[in-house]
């Protein structure tokens, strides 16, 4: 099957063949000639050489190797190292018919090697069986242990080979499409070289030839199933192509223009004045059924016929959109061949959200840590707390999209550089170093470079969250050694060597190897690891998550959901949650409100700090002490406050510190949206525009633009006969500003009763009554809900699907430290499925999101 990525969902499309994940191919169809093409089509292509092509003999789709010769890549073979060496798997796949069985060596049928005794891997025959050679950290360099076909698997006839390893080090050895052996070798592939070339049909160096018909040689970078090892030969050597397989690939490629570049441009261009609440002209073009219904004018989108598509001609002519610069050459030409191709629709609707992030954030994996995950890095891996220094010394982490832990946005600065100098340089001064250095090594004298080399390598993966390379292992060392060439002593050179892992990039930095030929990819082991226990924990993987890598157990699903439910049971992922609600509210402009004195007198400082409890505390119960759903943090009838919380209120005070507060009784309180930390964003004066902001975009995840240049934005005071309620009408009510402020000032109307401060009162400073009834209109849906108390305005949010998915894409959005875009949204929605399915608790959704392509695949980059 050719396998087309639309958002981070692999399209199968049928054919002969398995292709998914397969790094070379090699079909031998030339006929001539001493170039053998690359026919995989994935990344840079690994054409190969003939060295000698008079010892060769081409035929119908092979290759006849009659002396020898080598069949070799000009330069290392880096894409298939560096894609085999991430996931830890690989198959090896070979049709060969063996001249002889007397071959021996092994005779080299396929190798990625420097010489004879030294390679990732190599396929060969030896005599009567084949044999491969795969290089781990548990093998030897020539990668023995090796493994065996069998007894008189090889002789002078046709024969499909492969060779399998998943991650975990399982192998299986087929012949035929029948299993013929099945152990296991551990390890992982970090020790691989990049710097060999790939060669078939001998060796680098030309003393291994093998002598035989090469028919096809395929390799991927996963370990293939029995079942897609049995589809592979019975495709046989020259495989045929499904002849529809172009028009689906065609197809499928269409889809994702839409998803990617149509659907964006309408919700950008159009939805503003077309979709299912505004309507304009009858024309709804946010669903696939109402834009080729068309509007009141009649059919607007005509499949293949730009020229009769009404769409097109308002769009060429300039007069859409009416508002706003038009479309630019580009963008009207994606359109008329969007038309013209058949104007495929791959989403039932489109969801102006999806597209709101700017292009190219959404791709970002290069996350410096936040303070908070600094800390607790720092804590995990040497017992130092170092919170308070870390506080003081690093620059705030910024908010932007909505969170602190942005990945675009945390930049590193000298401030921070300097910072975190002194920082390792405090965490070192107040660590026990011979107690930590004993975890990895029982000796106290380095005196031997392999010893050193093996400290330094256990040293840095725990610190540095993953195995070293030569060179860090050497630069590391090197501090050792300089250290004891000086005089010093063992915990002095460890002290300064572990100084300087604390500060390395590797440390501060989550960094991931995305190089690879732009497709999605499975993460490696240890960075699966580290994308687990941050977004868990926000900290480091601890020893148990680090050997379940290091023994390639998180690519089973069934083990790496194991330790996903383990995980969550650590107190660990309570804090990280409370994180995640904290930053989503924006919980920490608390602790510096300082509203006006003279309209709010009884205020002080740490009663925005109790606000913050209060949330925290709520959102623990909600979601850890009693597992519901968490839609439920937005109707339930209880709350946490101190006695001065309480009195403010108009609660009866009991106990001291935070206590629990049944509402069943007190109709207007209850849930989020009822506490002081979220009622506080609208401002000393409780601002409709501000509150109706926050549930249009935080809560419904809804879009709405800027206001135009010189629009007076200050806002308009309540007075006797006004209050802010009729001021808001007044501007839904203006033709000028209507069309926006109708989407979110009534979503706060029920919110009227409360003050700046949160506080609730039937009447305002000026005596105006206040009310609570109003409707809320939901992004995509065509008429407003109404409701006549606040309670009732809960409860709709709390029942609400939207509502579901915004906690969906928001947790998505923190655990992944970065805003989600277009191709994410088909898993995302496949994973808002599985939560609900399980509950739509807090752990579901966290597990659904850890499961998922969004955290167990990676898009790759090309070099060029």
């Amino acid at each position: 099957m050719f396998v087309l990525l639309v958002g981070n969902s692999a399209l199968a499309v049928d054919s002969s063949r398995v292709s998914d994940d397969l790094q070379v191919l090699y079909t031998f169809e030339a006929g001539q000639g001493s170039i053998v093409k690359d026919r995989s089509g994935h990344g840079a292509a690994v054409d190969l050489t003939i060295k000698n092509p008079s010892a060769v003999r081409w035929g119908d789709h092979s290759l006849a190797i009659l002396s020898a010769t080598k069949i070799q890549s000009e330069g290392p073979a880096q894409k298939l190292t560096d894609s085999l060496r991430h996931t830890g798997e690989a198959t090896i796949e070979a049709w060969v018919t063996p001249q002889n069985t007397k071959q021996q060596g092994p005779a080299r049928i396929v190798s990625l090697s420097q010489d004879s005794g030294k390679r990732n891997f190599t396929l060969g025959q030896e005599k009567e069986h084949f044999q491969v050679r795969f290089r781990t950290t548990a093998t030897t360099g020539n990668g023995i242990p090796e493994t065996n076909s069998g007894a008189h698997t090889a002789n002078t006839r046709l024969t499909h080979v492969i060779y399998t390893r998943n991650a975990s080090g399982n192998i299986q050895f087929y012949i035929d499409g029948i299993p013929q052996s099945d152990h296991k070798i551990k390890g992982s592939l970090e020790n691989w070289d990049t710097g060999f070339p790939l060669v078939l049909a001998n060796e680098q160096t030309q003393d291994r030839p093998w002598l035989g018909e090469l028919h096809l040689v395929a390799i991927y970078d996963r370990a293939l199933n029995a079942k897609e090892v049995e589809q592979n030969y019975h495709a046989g050597p020259t495989a045929g192509v499904d002849p529809q397989a172009a028009q689906r690939i065609a197809h499928a490629h269409a889809e994702q223009t839409f998803a990617t570049e149509v659907a964006p441009l309408l919700a950008r261009k159009c939805l503003e004045c077309h979709d299912t609440a505004v309507k304009k002209g009858g024309l709804d073009l946010s669903r696939k059924l109402s834009a080729f219904e068309g509007g009141e004018s009649g059919s607007v989108i005509v499949a293949g016929k730009p020229v009769e598509s009404m769409l097109w001609d308002q769009v060429s002519s300039g007069d859409m959109p009416p508002q706003g610069p038009p479309l630019s050459s580009e963008e009207k030409e994606l359109l008329e061949q969007w038309i013209e191709k058949g104007a495929v629709w791959s989403v039932e609707f489109i969801d102006p959200a999806v597209y709101a992030s700017n292009d190219g954030v959404s791709e970002s994996w290069v996350q410096r840590l936040t303070i908070d995950e600094y800390i607790e890095t720092v804590r995990s891996a040497v017992g130092i707390d170092i919170s308070q220094e870390a506080q003081q010394m690093l620059p705030s982490d910024l908010r932007a999209d909505g969170f602190s832990n942005t990945a675009y946005n945390l930049n590193v600065d000298l401030q921070h550089i300097e910072a975190y100098a002194q920082l390792a340089q405090i965490i070192v001064q107040r660590m026990d170093v011979l107690k930590f250095a004993g975890q990895f090594s029982k000796s106290r004298s380095l005196n031997t470079d392999a010893t050193a080399r093996k400290f330094v390598n256990s040293v840095g993966e725990w610190l540095l969250r993953g195995p070293l390379d030569n060179r860090e292992v050497t630069n590391y060392s090197g501090i050792l050694t300089a250290v004891a060439s000086a005089g010093g002593n063992f915990e002095e050179g460890v002290a300064l060597m572990t100084e300087a892992m604390l500060q390395s990039p590797r440390f501060i930095y989550r960094i991931e190897q995305q190089r690879g030929d732009g497709r999605a990819r499975h993460v490696g082991p240890y960075e699966l690891a580290s994308r687990l226990s941050y977004i868990i924990w926000g900290g480091p993987p601890d020893a148990e998550l680090l050997k379940a890598a290091r023994d390639g157990q998180l690519s089973n699903r069934e083990h790496c959901r194991e330790q996903v439910q383990r995980m969550l049971k650590d107190p660990r992922a309570i804090e990280r949650s409370k994180q995640f609600i904290s930053d989503w509210l924006d919980l920490n402009r608390l602790k510096h409100m300082q509203p006006n004195q003279e309209r709010f007198p009884k205020w002080e400082p740490a009663l925005g700090l109790d606000m913050r409890d209060e949330t925290l505390a709520f959102f623990e119960e909600i979601v850890w002490k009693e597992n519901r759903p968490l839609t439920d943090l937005f109707n339930a009838q209880f709350t946490f406050a101190t006695p001065r919380l309480a009195e403010h209120y108009g609660l009866e005070p009991k106990g001291g510190g935070l206590q629990r507060y049944d509402l069943s009784e007190v109709a207007f309180r209850g849930g989020l949206l009822t506490q002081g930390s979220v009622l506080t964003k609208g401002g000393d004066d409780a601002s409709m525009v501000t509150r109706g902001l926050f549930l249009l975009k935080d809560v419904l995840r809804g879009v709405i633009s800027s206001p135009p240049p010189g629009v007076d934005t200050t806002p308009v005071p309540a007075k006797p006969g006004l209050t802010l309620r009729t001021i808001a009408e007044q501007r839904i009510n203006n033709v000028s500003c209507g069309g926006c402020h109708q989407r979110f000032e009534p979503l706060a109307f029920g919110l009227e009763p409360f003050d700046g401060m949160g506080a609730f009162n039937k009447k305002d400073e000026f005596g105006n009554v206040l009310r609570e009834d109003g409707e809320i209109q939901l992004p995509g849906t065509a008429k407003p809900l109404p409701y006549q108390t606040s309670a009732e305005l809960m409860n709709l949010l709390a029942s609400s699907d939207r509502v579901r998915e915004t906690i969906t894409w928001k947790v998505a959005q923190f655990a992944l430290g970065r805003p989600l875009g277009a191709r994410d949204a088909t898993v995302i929605q496949n994973i808002h499925k599985a939560a609900q399915a399980d509950g739509g608790t807090y752990s579901s959704l966290i597990t659904a999101i850890l499961m998922s392509d969004l955290v167990q695949m990676t898009y790759t980059q090309t070099d060029k």
